[in-house]
């Protein structure tokens, strides 16, 4: 009785995890950024696996999907594989588990439904490896480009020019020019980006 009891709280918490997973695919903030004005937020880029979109102040989005599977860069094109291959290893494992549980009529002697639910548990732990190294590779990425000072795709619109003398720095404040000078935002939007 314990070990169908635990076998059942086991599916239940591996079909959850399935689940999970399946609901990060279609996330759509995997990526967010941020671009602050003095007193409200101007823009916020924000992307997934799928597409990119730019929000202004007023709420107002434009969206646009990646144009091409051959022109996205690897690292989507993996976390788009390895997290695809997680939601189909898990959908095949939980049918190999409910066969292999001791408390289903199918799935033949209890000595066949023993290297049935092995199999389901070698799958989950697949799918699970996959979602998980899917998710890090993405992560790394956007903190390795996050603290990179040479990437400025998506960073505050200010670059460094070196150090300056007292004097300079005070005519920045009184309508000099300063240390400090904008850059243009990205151009990866159309007209309509509304930012």
């Amino acid at each position: 009785m314990a070990s169908t009891a635990s076998e059942i709280i086991a599916f239940m918490v591996s079909i959850s995890g399935w689940v999970l997973v399946s609901s990060t695919l279609p996330t759509d903030y995997w990526k967010v950024s941020t671009i602050d004005g003095t007193v409200i937020t101007t823009a916020t880029y924000w992307a997934n696996l799928w597409k990119t979109c730019v929000t202004d102040s007023t709420g107002v989005s434009n969206c646009k999907d990646f144009p091409s599977m051959l022109a996205l860069d690897g690292y989507i094109q993996a976390c788009r594989g390895l997290m695809i291959a997680a939601v189909s290893l898990g959908f095949f494992g939980s049918i190999f588990a409910l066969f292999g549980m001791k408390c289903t009529k199918v799935g033949g002697s209890d000595k066949a439904k023993a290297k049935i639910a092995c199999l389901a548990g070698i799958v989950f732990i697949l799918s699970g490896l996959c979602s998980m190294t899917g998710c890090s590779l993405y992560a790394n990425k956007i903190t390795t480009e996050f603290f990179d000072p040479h990437y400025v795709e998506q960073k505050m619109g200010y670059t460094y020019n070196g150090a300056t003398s007292v004097m300079s720095s005070r005519t920045k404040y009184h309508g000099g020019e300063g240390d400090f000078k904008t850059t243009n935002p990205s151009k990866q939007f159309d007209k309509n980006a509304y930012v």
